[in-house]
């Protein structure tokens, strides 16, 4: 079980009304894919990958994925968003064992 998880995001500090801007994330996590032995016991490490990527804007859901057991460790993931208004966004992943790590960061918005 993954117990260090550091999500790091990258938004500009503020993006004026109707601009498309670059979010980018990255979260530690070892995404153990459940094929590797165990050198000790023989057997295998059990699977524990983030399967899903929530990021919700002004509570707007903007990016939903599904990952499976070829993403890398630390995956790092990159989009675009329309500032709309200044508000929250918010990134959730969640994995195998169902525990779920959040990070909020304020989108500022000038007119």
């Amino acid at each position: 079980m993954t117990t260090d998880i550091k999500p790091r995001i990258r938004v500009p500090k503020s993006v004026k009304k109707g601009d498309v801007f670059e979010v980018k994330t990255l979260v530690t996590h070892l995404m153990e894919s459940g094929q590797r032995p165990n050198k000790e016991t023989g057997s295998k490490y059990p699977r524990d990958i983030i399967n899903s990527f929530i990021v919700t804007y002004n509570a707007k859901e903007v990016l939903k994925a599904t990952w499976h057991a070829a993403v890398s460790a630390n995956p790092y993931t990159a989009f675009y968003v329309v500032a709309e208004e200044s508000g929250p966004m918010v990134f959730t992943w969640i994995d195998d064992n169902g525990t779920s790590y959040s990070k909020e960061v304020p989108i500022i918005v000038a007119e």
